[in-house]
């Protein structure tokens, strides 16, 4: 037999996104929707599938959904149902899902992100559709602590979750984790998800499979596999990237294509692991729960919902990097929180120059919120103040690194920023009278440092500035600096 050469090949991975959306209950049921809680406090007769309860369709998952498959740009369909999908395992005890087979709530989508050269890729949304989580099978004890069967906690089994599925458009682990993260960004700029993946509100499943080219050039397609329940970025980027080697490998080495199965992510050894052969669509005997209405979506309710949505963190990145010429991480830093990117906008609004606002609200504003374990918008520091802070910077009335303390004090506070500043003894003075007055004192007084600069020695006006500094109190040090060098080139 003839050695098996790669001439090149194509990646093809698709991805699944499961979101848990942070609704106050379940789908289809009143118990809480919550995280953290003992385990199966957050049960029902519902979610435990007894006899006789039926389901309550919660509307709020619905919208939240419906918000999604539109910053997504996908088709929102009009009618849809629900179907259940035939379940046979212990953390969903009524042994079905209820799910959406071939009516989703959300298709045909189109997404933009940037590959991995940076420039702008298409990836298109085959469906977006709501449908209920199962609980957690556990192989370990709480603590730890082994054990010698499965226990179940059935917490999260009716979570509203939201299934996306894009085409096999990504060619790269790193557009992978690029669009998982971007997906992250809009989910939580919404308001729909919390998105923190180590509380399992976001999983991802990549379908990888590959098209090899050999040296005859006949192209040979490996079968898809699908990497199950990943939940974190960096591990979506490695677990894509080992698969993508693997299946060449085998190809290389056995001429096998493999068959369509999932693994698992073994984080110890970083490797995927053969779990099962999939299912095919058939195996889960869908048909229409006959307990559920049809959900009919009319104008009326989809324009609200358009006009909930606002601008994308996308979007407002782009308007920040080329309106108003900020950094790409400055503009990512903004745009990442949707209350932290509206503060900068309302604060330029309120006439703070952009690049000033920004460095306040990005590196004072923000370090004073890691200090305090807060958010930015939660620091009691309004718009107006963040421009009034920026304008006496730049009016040189108050040092930047002073700004720190003017916002501390100024947190929730009534007083006029410029009021506090003077009471701080913050305010710095611009008399350029005064600064020459104390510069020609300082100068007979020194006259070495004078004589240094004189013959070359350029830090020596840098010694006459600090001592000027020193020596008084509230001078502009970029004014005195400014009217040190005149003098001194006289």
């Amino acid at each position: 037999m003839a050695e098996r050469v790669c001439k090149s090949y194509k990646v093809l991975v698709g991805l699944e996104i499961h979101v848990q959306l942070a609704t106050a209950s379940k789908m289809f049921t009143a118990a809480a929707n919550a995280f953290g809680r003992p385990p199966n406090s957050l049960v029902d007769p519902q979610v435990l599938g007894l006899p006789g309860v039926l389901p309550v369709m919660n509307k709020r998952a619905v919208e939240y959904s419906i918000k999604v498959g539109l910053a997504l740009g996908c088709e929102i369909a009009r009618f849809t149902k629900w179907d259940r999908k035939s379940y046979y395992y212990p953390d969903l005890p009524k042994n079905y899902q209820i799910s959406q087979y071939d009516l989703p709530l959300c298709s045909a989508g189109k997404f933009e992100i940037l590959d991995d050269e940076g420039r702008p890729k298409i990836v298109r949304i085959r469906r977006a559709h709501l449908e209920e989580d199962a609980g957690k099978l556990l192989h370990e004890a709480p603590g730890g602590f082994p054990i010698d069967h499965t226990i179940v906690d059935l917490n999260r089994a009716g979570t509203p979750l939201l299934e996306i599925v894009t085409e096999p458009d990504l060619t790269s682990p790193r557009q992978v984790a690029s669009f998982a993260q971007e997906l992250q960004k809009i989910v939580q700029y919404l308001g729909v998800s919390e998105g923190h993946m180590q509380m399992g509100h976001m999983r991802f499943e990549p379908n990888i499979n590959l098209h090899i080219t050999d040296q005859t050039g006949a192209v040979h397609k490996t079968a898809i596999t699908e990497v199950k329940n990943l939940n974190s970025f960096s591990v979506l980027e490695k677990a894509t990237a080992y698969e993508i080697q693997r299946q060449l490998n085998e190809w290389i080495e056995t001429g096998s294509l493999g068959k369509k199965s999932t693994y698992g992510w073994d984080d110890a050894r970083e490797i995927t692991v053969h779990q099962r052969d999939k299912e095919e669509e058939h195996d889960y005997r869908y048909f229409p729960d006959p307990d559920l209405v049809p959900v009919v979506v009319d104008d009326a309710w989809l324009e609200e919902l358009k006009s909930q949505i606002g601008e994308l963190p996308a979007a407002r990145r782009k308007r920040y990097i080329e309106s108003l010429r900020l950094s790409p991480a400055d503009a990512a830093a903004l745009a990442s929180d949707r209350a932290t990117g509206d503060l900068f906008d309302q604060s330029v609004a309120a006439g703070a120059d952009p690049k000033r606002a920004c460095n306040l609200i990005v590196n004072v504003l923000g370090q004073m919120a890691n200090k305090q374990s807060r958010r930015i918008p939660d620091l009691g520091i309004d718009a107006v103040r963040i421009a009034q802070v920026a304008n006496l910077i730049d009016q040189n009335k108050i040092a930047p690194a002073k700004a720190g303390e003017l916002f501390e004090r100024a947190a929730n506070a009534q007083i006029d920023i410029e009021q506090l500043a003077q009471q701080l003894g913050l305010l710095q003075s611009s008399d350029t009278s005064a600064i020459d007055t104390a510069i020609d004192g300082l100068i007979a007084q020194n006259p070495k440092p004078l004589q240094d600069y004189k013959a070359g020695k350029q830090a020596a006006s840098g010694a006459l500035v600090g001592m000027i500094m020193k020596q008084t109190k509230g001078l502009n040090p970029k004014v005195v600096q400014e009217r040190l060098k005149s003098r001194l080139r006289r």
